[in-house]
C-alpha cells in the first residue's frame, strides 16, 4: 500500500507544471518541508545568449560533500562544525519548454541516504525558516524600546505559543538586528555615529568624544571613551597598547583600541578610535585627542605593532613615552626568519623570563656568544 501510495506522489509530481522557476522552487520547499528535509538551490543553465535561464536544480541540503580545504580548516578549531553535506541524492530538476512558456518537472529523485527531520523540528530547517515583514517591525519595535534580544524571542515565543510556532530561531533574530543596525548607519552615514555619541554624552556628561573631517564634511576621524575608560587610564595608564590591525566591515576604517592590563591582568579599554587614513598625521591627530581626553597624562611605554606611522607619531605627541614592539609580532617575526626550534626556545626566554636587568644582559651576551649573532 505504501508503495503505491509513493508511485502515485511521484506521477503526480513528475507531472506538474510551473509558470516559473521560483513557483518550482516553492512547491519543492513546500513538499520538503512536510517531509523533513531542507532545500537548496544549485545548479543553473542559460540559453545560448546567456539572456534567459532554461533549467533550474533545486537539491536537499544536505547534497554534495564539503571541500577538503575546508574540512581541514575545522579540524584545527576548537569546537569545529558538525559535517551536514553527506552527499544526499534527493534533488527536483524542472526545465523551460518554450513552446508553451512553462517549466516541466526533467527529473525527480525522492531518495535520502539520512535521517529526516520529524514533523514538529522540520519547520526550523534552514529553507522553512522566515522572519516576515510584521514580525521584523515587532523585533525593531521592542529592540529601540531597549529589549533585549533574547528576551525579544522569548516575547515571540510566548506570542505564538511555542518555539516552533515562530518559524524562525535565535540566530536569525540576532542576524536580522545585525543587519538591521547596519542599514541605519549606512542610510545615516557618519551623522548618526555622531548622533549617538552625544546621546551617550547627554546621559554622562564625562562621556568624550571628538572627530574630525575633510573638506568636504567626510569623516576623516573620531575618538571616544567614556567615564570608565577615564578612569582606568588614571589608575593603570603607565602602559599603553595600540594597533590598528581591526578593520570595520563596511567602510574598511582601521579602528583603533587603546587598551592596557589593570592590577587583576585583566585587559581594559582606555579608548577607541577611527581613522580613514594610516599616516602620520591621522596617528598624530589621535593621540594629541587621546593625551587631551586624559588631562595630558603621557604614558611611560607604549606598545604598538611597529608600524612606521605609529613609531613617528609616539615621537612627535609622547616623545618622553618608550615605545616596544609587541610580543605577538616578535613572535610573528621569529617564526618568520629563525627556523631553529632550539634558538626560538632560547630566544623566548628573553621575552617571558622575570628576572632582573643584569640578569637578562648576562644571558643575551651568552646567547650573543653561543650563535654567533650579530650586533645589529
Amino acid at each position: 500500500m505504501a508503495d503505491l501510495e509513493n508511485l502515485m506522489e511521484y506521477s503526480e509530481i513528475v507531472s506538474k507544471m510551473f509558470a516559473d522557476g521560483d513557483e518550482g522552487y516553492q512547491f519543492y520547499n513546500a513538499y520538503a518541508l512536510g517531509k523533513g528535509f531542507s532545500v537548496r538551490k544549485s545548479y543553473v543553465e542559460w540559453n545560448s545568449g546567456h539572456t534567459e535561464i532554461t533549467l533550474r536544480r533545486y537539491v536537499c541540503s544536505r547534497q554534495g560533500y564539503r571541500e577538503e580545504k575546508y574540512v581541514k580548516k575545522e579540524i584545527k578549531k576548537r569546537r569545529p562544525r558538525n559535517i551536514t553535506r553527506v552527499g544526499c541524492p534527493a534533488k527536483l530538476v524542472i526545465a523551460l519548454d518554450r513552446n508553451i512558456g512553462q517549466w516541466y518537472v526533467k527529473n525527480f529523485i525522492d531518495e535520502h541516504n539520512h535521517l529526516l527531520a520529524p514533523p514538529d523540528l522540520g519547520c526550523l530547517l534552514r529553507s522553512h525558516r522566515s522572519i516576515s515583514d510584521a514580525q521584523k517591525a515587532k523585533i525593531v519595535e521592542l529592540w529601540v524600546a531597549g529589549i533585549r534580544k533574547h528576551q525579544i524571542f522569548e516575547i515571540m515565543e510566548m506570542q505564538y505559543g511555542g518555539y516552533d510556532k515562530v518559524g524562525y530561531t535565535s540566530r536569525d533574530l540576532y542576524n536580522f538586528c545585525h543587519l538591521y543596525k547596519q542599514e541605519i548607519i549606512a542610510a545615516g552615514d557618519a551623522q548618526t555615529i555622531i548622533s549617538h555619541l552625544m546621546e551617550h554624552q547627554n546621559r554622562d556628561s564625562n562621556f568624550f568624544f571628538k572627530y574630525m573631517t575633510d573638506g568636504e564634511g567626510h569623516l576623516q576621524g573620531l575618538f571616544w571613551c567614556d567615564t570608565q575608560c577615564l578612569l582606568d587610564y588614571e589608575a593603570f595608564g603607565d602602559v599603553v597598547v595600540f594597533d590598528s590591525t581591526y578593520k570595520t566591515n563596511r567602510y574598511n576604517l582601521p579602528l583603533v583600541p587603546f587598551v592596557g592590563a589593570n592590577h587583576y591582568y585583566r585587559t581594559v579599554i582606555f579608548g577607541c578610535g577611527i581613522i580613514s587614513h594610516e599616516n602620520i598625521e591621522s596617528y598624530v591627530w589621535l593621540l594629541k585627542i587621546f593625551t587631551e581626553a586624559n588631562v595630558q597624562k603621557h604614558p611611560i611605554s607604549v606598545i604598538t605593532d611597529g608600524d612606521l606611522a605609529m613609531q613617528k607619531a609616539i615621537s612627535v605627541v609622547w616623545p618622553n613615552s618608550t615605545h616596544r614592539l609587541c610580543g605577538w609580532h616578535i613572535e610573528q617575526n621569529l617564526v618568520y626568519n629563525i627556523h631553529d626550534d632550539t634558538v626560538k626556545a632560547e630566544f623566548r626566554i628573553f621575552m617571558y623570563d622575570l628576572c632582573f636587568i643584569e640578569e637578562i644582559e648576562r644571558k643575551w651576551q651568552i646567547f650573543f656568544e653561543k650563535y654567533d649573532v650579530i650586533e645589529d
